[in-house]
C-alpha cells in the first residue's frame, strides 16, 4: 500500500490453506472427525449487465477471490446438521421433511440445495457440514451464490454426480445442472429471488476472465480480462438483502412492461424505443425499459473493447451503465454515487454499482499501481460526507467453486468433478 491508505478498512480474502484449516478443525470440535472434505466457492462480481439475467439478456460476471468455504460429511440416516463460524446459531433436522418456516434464515441456503437437487433427481445423502463465509454478507457480492454453490458441489461430489437420466461423465452439463438447482434453492427455498448469473459463474469461472453468459440459455463464452489495469470493489457497507422487496420489484416491473409490450425487453433495440415507450402506462415502466434495452448494447460493447485487449476505453461505458441503474433503473444509493464520482476525479479508468442495488458495493477499474490511491480518494470522501468507512477489496478474477483437500479413498468420497474449461 502506498502512504495514505493506512487506516483503511481493506477486506483481505485471506489464505486458503489457513481457511481451510480452521473450518476442518471446527469441523473435528463440533462433530467429533474429520470432514469428507472441504469445498470452496468464490462470491462474484458483475461486470456489467445489471438486472438483465433474469430478463434473459447478457451479463458479464467474474469470480472473485473472496470464498466461502464447506466443511462437509455424509450421513446415512438423512439428516442435516449445520454450524457457522459466522453465525450463532445451526439447524439440525430431517433434510426430507424441513420446511423453510422450521429451518434457520441462513440455513435455508444448504438445506435447499439439499432439497432441490433431491428434487432433480441426484441422490443425495444428508451431511454435516461447517461453513466459512469469507464473502462480504450483504455487499451485492452474492455471498448466498457462494454459501449453495459450495454446498451443492459437495454433495454432487459425495453422491458420485449419481443424478437419474444423467451419466455422471459431462462436468458441463453437471455443472449447468446444479446452477439451476442453486436458483431453486434460493427462489423457492430461501425465498430471496435471483435470476441464475450469480450461480452460473460461480460454478462455471476461470481464473483471469469474466463469463460472457447468455441468459435465454445460459451458454457461456469466457472473455479473458486484461492485464493493463487493477479491480478495487468497495462495499459501501450500505447493506442490502434480497428477500426486502426492493430487488424482487424491479423483476415485477420488468415482467409487467414485458407483458404490456407482449415482448422480451431484450429483444428490442434502441432504435425501437421511441415507438415502445410510449406504449408503456407509466414512468417506471419506461425507465426500466429505457435500462434494459441500453444494457444490453452496453455489455457487447465492453466484450468488444475487452478483446482488443485493453481497458482504456471502458470508461465512457460503465459510467453510462451507472447513470441507468442510478436515473432509469433507480436502484442507486448515495453511497454509491459517491463511490463512482470520487473514483473517476481520482483517476479510475471506470467505476458503476454493481449487484442487485440499493445498496451493496461498486466495482472500480484502476490504472496499474494506481488502486491504492484511488482507494484512498474514495476513503476519504466518505469521511467528509459523514458515511461509514467503506470495505476495500482488492480482488482478481478468481477460480469456480471446487474441493480444496485431496480426495479420500472412501468409497463415499469419490474424486470431485473439477470446473470445466468451457
Amino acid at each position: 500500500m502506498t502512504a495514505g491508505t493506512t487506516g483503511m478498512d481493506w477486506v483481505e480474502p485471506g489464505s486458503p490453506e489457513e481457511h481451510r484449516e480452521e473450518v476442518t478443525g471446527d469441523f473435528v470440535k463440533t462433530f467429533g472427525a474429520p470432514p469428507g472434505g472441504v469445498w470452496s466457492a468464490p462470491g462474484r462480481v458483475n461486470l456489467i449487465g445489471e438486472h438483465l439475467d433474469y430478463n434473459g439478456g447478457p451479463v458479464l460476471p467474474f469470480a472473485i477471490d473472496h470464498r466461502t468455504m464447506a466443511a462437509v460429511s455424509p450421513r446415512s440416516d438423512g439428516r442435516v446438521r449445520l454450524r457457522s463460524r459466522q453465525h450463532e446459531r445451526g439447524w439440525e433436522g430431517s433434510a426430507t421433511s424441513a420446511r423453510p418456516e422450521d429451518v434457520e434464515p441462513w440455513c435455508r441456503y444448504p438445506v435447499g440445495v439439499h432439497w432441490a437437487m433431491r428434487s432433480m433427481g441426484w441422490e443425495v445423502p444428508g451431511f454435516d457440514a461447517v461453513i466459512d463465509g469469507c464473502v462480504p454478507s450483504g455487499s451485492g457480492l452474492s455471498s448466498s451464490a457462494a454459501l449453495t454453490c459450495a454446498v451443492a458441489v459437495a454433495l454432487h461430489d459425495l453422491a458420485g454426480g449419481r443424478r437419474l437420466g444423467s451419466s455422471g461423465t459431462d462436468a458441463d452439463e453437471d455443472r449447468r445442472v446444479l446452477a439451476e438447482a442453486c436458483v431453486r434453492a434460493e427462489n423457492d427455498f430461501a425465498g430471496a429471488p435471483t435470476g441464475g448469473m450469480d450461480q452460473s459463474v460461480v460454478l462455471r469461472a476461470r481464473p483471469g476472465h469474466a463469463l460472457l453468459l447468455d441468459c435465454r440459455d445460459f451458454q457461456g463464452e469466457h472473455v479473458r480480462l486484461p492485464g493493463d489495469a487493477e479491480l478495487l470493489i468497495v462495499d459501501t457497507r450500505a447493506q442490502h438483502a434480497l428477500t426486502d422487496g426492493q430487488y424482487g420489484g424491479r423483476r415485477e416491473a420488468c415482467e409487467r412492461a414485458s407483458a404490456e409490450l407482449g415482448r422480451s425487453l431484450t429483444e428490442i433495440s434502441p432504435g425501437e424505443l421511441d415507438d415502445e415507450l410510449p406504449r408503456l402506462p407509466d414512468a417506471e415502466l419506461r425507465g426500466v425499459v429505457r435500462h434494459v434495452v441500453s444494457e444490453t448494447q452496453r455489455v457487447h460493447a465492453v466484450v468488444e473493447q475487452l478483446r482488443e485487449g485493453s481497458w482504456s476505453r471502458i470508461g465512457e461505458l460503465l459510467a453510462a451503465s451507472h447513470a441507468s441503474m442510478r436515473d432509469d433503473f433507480v436502484i442507486s444509493t448515495p453511497e454509491l454515487d459517491l463511490v463512482v464520482d470520487s473514483a473517476v476525479a481520482a483517476g479510475a479508468l471506470g467505476a458503476r454499482m454493481t449487484g442487485g442495488g440499493f445498496g451493496g458495493s461498486a466495482v472500480v477499474v484502476c490504472p496499474e499501481r494506481r488502486r491504492p490511491d484511488i482507494a484512498a480518494s474514495i476513503h476519504e470522501a466518505f469521511a467528509r460526507a459523514g458515511y461509514r468507512a467503506p470495505g476495500l477489496l482488492a480482488v482478481q478474477a478468481g477460480a469456480a467453486a471446487h474441493k480444496v483437500t485431496p480426495p479420500t479413498s472412501h468409497p463415499s468420497h469419490p474424486t470431485p468433478v473439477r470446473p470445466p474449461d468451457g
